[in-house]
């Protein structure tokens, strides 16, 4: 079965009581997504900026929105994996 991940676009970099972590958006999920900018969630080394485009999976509804378990930056070869 192939992984599925959503395509977002970070709107805003904030700290949290449990660290920084960004709020992005997508087309096909209603609402905002947050994802922890701390590893494992974040797998990168740099930090998004806001209008990043950025590759989610793992994601879960909260009573306050959907969180992503795992996000990292879009990528040329990323445009398989969404279709």
């Amino acid at each position: 079965m192939a992984k599925k991940v959503i395509r977002a676009i970070v709107q805003k970099i904030a700290n949290g009581h449990r660290g920084r972590y960004a709020v992005a958006t997508s087309e096909n999920i209603l609402g905002s997504i947050t994802f922890s900018l701390a590893y494992p969630c974040w797998q990168e080394i740099d930090d998004p900026e806001p209008g990043t485009i950025v590759i989610l999976s793992s994601l879960r509804k909260k009573r306050a929105g959907w969180r992503a378990s795992r996000a990292r930056h879009m990528q040329p070869f990323n445009e398989e994996e969404i279709g």
